[in-house]
């Protein structure tokens, strides 16, 4: 098992559930901005937020910020050492620093001494865009062990100042090289690893990537907090981050609706139907964790309704509807929606 570390009041690691992360968009500077997205972010499900911290004045504004907000944050951290000791010193709850970019040996040294007296976790973040240079010319550019070894180099580097409070992670927006990568670290090191694919693009094409390389990771039994990186409203990466846990078993949705793909023995608008039917279900805030079958015709649709809590299988411009097994009424497709909700509501 790996090792745990505490991030306020989430523990990452050591058996953990996989926790979900996010990072703020707005202006550093900006207090108020920063703790409305908080809110919203906290509100959606997010349990880590990461702020960028470019200069003093987002140290002082990090400092309010964290007076007036519960939820665990993070400093993110780039080649000004100071800051990270004046992230610290505010008292925020993880660091995110790139040892290969702040500098001397004795800078570092500076940084993981402050973290060590506060107990803050530091995050060790190794991205493809900013290997080493000597890494580079070994690998004869970017690659998978090359990732996995600047991550581990700097994982060293702190061990050997006698701090080990860490979590690692290495980013590529290369689904498979990012795979590869964080296979080979996994195998060297026992930290608590965050996942997530970089750069993963706009909420259309990032989703797909992301969901390949972050949930074949979390299949392999790799990765104890997560973000989905996407050029969108840092809402959506928690939304989808939750979308992805619960795909994969790790964590119960709130509703598990199944629905068919549909074919030429659909007699009914199942496409619309299922919208509708995940709509009603999401505004009535039926949750439980129950699995609601939409289907479509009589091959496999009893079965998958039957199976499920609640269910619809599709006649023609008709549907049967089912609760724990058994056959409760036949409806017309125009009434299926809202007496099936009733059958829900009034288990």
């Amino acid at each position: 098992m790996r090792k745990s570390v505490r991030c306020g009041n989430v523990i990452i690691g050591g058996g953990a559930p996989v926790s979900i992360q996010s990072m703020t968009n707005v202006d550093s500077h900006d207090e108020r901005a920063l703790i409305h997205q908080i809110g919203r972010l906290t509100e959606a499900g997010c349990q880590i937020v990461r702020i960028a911290i470019p200069d003093r004045e987002a140290v002082e504004t990090l400092a309010r910020v964290k007076a007036q907000t519960t939820v665990p944050l993070v400093a993110d951290i780039h080649f000004d050492y100071k800051l990270a000791i004046g992230a610290i010193e505010a008292g925020v709850d993880k660091i995110r620093i790139n040892p290969g970019n702040i500098g001397s040996r004795d800078r570092v040294k500076d940084v993981v001494k402050a973290a060590k007296e506060r107990s803050v976790p530091i995050r060790i973040g190794v991205n493809s865009g900013s290997l080493e240079k000597d890494i580079l010319e070994k690998n004869g550019g970017v690659t998978a062990e090359g990732l996995a070894e600047s991550a581990i180099r700097n994982v060293e580097l702190i061990e050997d100042l006698g701090y080990d409070n860490l979590v690692v992670s290495l980013k590529s927006s290369d689904v498979l090289m990012n795979y590869q990568a964080h296979k080979l670290v996994s195998q060297r090191t026992d930290h608590p690893i965050h996942i997530g694919i970089t750069e993963a693009g706009t909420l259309k094409r990032g989703k797909v990537k992301s969901a390949i390389g972050i949930g074949a990771l979390l299949l392999d039994g790799i990765g104890d907090t997560m973000r989905v990186s996407l050029t969108a409203d840092p809402v959506e990466e928690v939304y989808y981050a939750k979308e992805i846990l619960e795909a994969i078993g790790m964590r119960k949705p709130c509703v598990n609706l199944v629905s068919c793909p549909t074919c030429g023995r659909t007699k009914i608008n199942l496409q619309r139907l299922a919208e509708d039917v995940d709509k009603r279900l999401e505004a009535a805030g039926i949750g439980g964790g129950l699995k609601v079958a939409v289907m479509g015709c009589v091959v496999n649709g009893p079965g998958e309704a039957r199976e499920a809590d609640f269910g619809v299988a599709g006649g023609d411009g008709k549907g049967v509807i089912f609760a724990k097994g058994q056959v409760i009424k036949t409806v017309r497709e125009d009434d299926i929606v809202d007496e099936l909700i009733k059958v829900i509501e009034g288990k």
